[in-house]
């Protein structure tokens, strides 16, 4: 009798309560294409399926045993109240006993059961996802990148070559598994692109290895992957199958979340997650590669349908995985377009919402938000929500330190650009100098260029700025001495800057569908 009929036999016989050391409510049987995972009321238990597809091996009772330690382990990173123990199973697959002290015949990975209403992607099925989920994640996953392990130079972690293998295996497992000639063509379309951006980024890949960025991550984070849990955003059930696909940059890691939220028609929450979390880490580097990332990881998911299609034959579930497929394959597709990036920079005073709006654009245009405020911390040291203790002109905000400043604003703009993505710098933009420079890189990476104007009256401004000095959640520094400083030495836009100008009115309650829809007619 082989593994596959045994494993069968045993799963239906822990569907029966009298298996368990304990009570259990309604046993419920979840399947993937690795595992099976039994939630029986207080506990849940993830068995590994016998399978063998190379990039994993869960063939003999010995290797299944070495994963489920491993799962333990890497996954306490995350939660050490959700993940328990490794359950043994005894006795046989037809009268099996969890945690029985006869001999072992398949290891469980014990969990605490939660409420499957909580999984990220759950709450996206039913239109429940909010913001304060994306910022959740944002923050969680960037405070998980930072404090994560390093892979030293040494290790084989990261490579160009080995990131290459598991694009190829993609492609290898696909296209044996196609048949129909519009997706075959589409497959060697996506392959041959990304061939090409490999041999175009393989020297950036090996320095993000030199300078720390392949790390032990998840490797497998996803919104299904990730859960509200006790009012905390969990991420749960990470690669342990394979270590070459968990040490891995930290931009592929991002391009899974930011992809599958797209691929859930999630724009906005999506650029929400990418620009929050580039935020807090800095990494706009890594946005080079998210295109590459991007594509790969939509054809993990493509090859995970395909697999699972292969293990089901209902002809409907067939066909909704088939469907499923050509959305991730068709989500790549979309994404190996490079279309000529705008460039859109805010003009404004201290409290006129530039921030606000900016935020709110990155996510309804896809772009990515720069902004001032935060990235003049960074370039001394300071967190986004520390005081600097700078006084109006002094400190961090000196006029050096302003032109510094605004050149790493251009700088790192003109890469964002290069890649073909958008970009929203958000400051205050009330030197000539300052805007020319950024017209003058508009010009030089050929982006269509906005300044945006924001106004409001002064009563509002100071009024906007003592609200958030009292909150102390945000960024800026700026106080009413701040702001006449701004008004004093404002250099008024000019008659050409001003045709490239809209202007908004933000104490109007409708500014924004205003701004939005003005940059759409344009």
């Amino acid at each position: 009798m082989n593994s596959k009929t045994i494993s069968t036999r045993l799963i239906h016989s822990l569907l029966d309560s009298q298996a368990y050391p304990h009570e259990t409510a309604t046993i419920e049987l979840l399947e993937t294409h690795i595992s099976w995972v039994l939630l029986t009321g207080k506990f849940a238990y993830k068995i590994k399926k016998p399978v063998d597809f190379g990039f994993l091996d869960f063939s003999t009772l010995e290797k299944r045993r070495f994963c489920c330690n491993e799962e333990l382990r890497l996954n306490r990173r995350f939660s050490t109240s959700l993940y328990l123990d490794v359950a043994l199973i005894t006795g046989t697959p037809e009268r099996p006993a969890m945690a029985g002290k006869e001999t072992v015949i398949e290891y469980a990975v014990k969990m605490r059961q939660f409420d499957q209403e909580g999984l990220m992607s759950a709450r996206a099925e039913k239109g429940l996802l909010s913001t304060e989920d994306i910022d959740g994640i944002a923050r969680i996953v960037s405070r998980f990148h930072n404090g994560t392990e390093t892979a030293s130079a040494e290790s084989p972690y990261g490579e160009p070559d080995d990131i290459k293998h598991w694009s190829e295996e993609n492609f290898q497992h696909i296209e044996p598994l196609l048949n129909d000639a519009s997706e075959i063509r589409q497959l060697e379309s996506l392959h041959a692109w990304t061939r090409n951006e490999w041999q175009q980024k393989a020297d950036l890949m090996r320095q993000r290895k030199r300078q720390g960025f392949i790390r032990e991550c998840h490797g497998d984070l996803h919104l299904g992957n990730i859960a509200l849990i006790d009012d905390q955003v969990t991420p749960f059930d990470c690669i342990e199958f394979n270590p070459m696909l968990r040490w891995i940059d930290v931009a592929s890691e991002m391009a899974f979340i930011f992809m599958d939220l797209l691929h859930r028609q999630f724009k906005a929450l999506a650029w929400r997650l990418l620009n929050r979390y580039l935020q807090k880490t800095g990494d706009y580097q890594g946005l080079a590669l998210l295109r590459y990332y991007l594509v790969y990881r939509a054809l993990v998911r493509a090859k995970v349908a395909l697999l699972r299609m292969q293990q089901d034959s209902d002809p409907i579930k067939r066909n909704s995985i088939q469907a499923e497929y050509q959305a991730y394959a068709g989500l790549a597709e979309r994404h190996i377009q490079t279309p000529l990036p705008m460039l859109l920079i805010t003009h404004g005073f201290s409290g006129c919402g530039k921030s606000f709006y900016a935020e709110k654009l990155a996510e309804q245009l896809g772009t990515i938000h720069l902004r001032s405020d935060i990235e003049r911390k960074r370039l001394y040291g300071f967190a986004p929500q520390a005081s600097t203790n700078s006084e109006a002109g002094g400190g961090i905000y000196n006029a050096e330190a302003s032109r510094l400043t605004y050149q790493h604003l251009a700088n790192t703009a003109h890469a964002i650009l290069n890649e073909g993505f958008s970009v929203i710098v958000d400051a205050t933009f009330l030197k000539q100098t300052q805007r020319a420079g950024f017209i003058e890189l508009a010009a030089k990476t050929h982006a269509s260029l906005l300044i945006l104007d924001f106004k409001a009256s002064q009563q509002t401004l100071i009024e906007r700025i003592d609200s958030r000095q009292q909150q102390g959640t945000d960024p800026s520094e700026a106080t009413p001495e701040i702001l006449q400083r701004q008004i004093d030495t404002n250099e008024p836009l000019t008659e050409p800057e001003q045709n490239m100008t809209i202007t908004v009115d933000t104490e109007s309650e409708s500014a924004f569908e205003k701004l939005f829809s003005a940059i759409q007619t344009l």
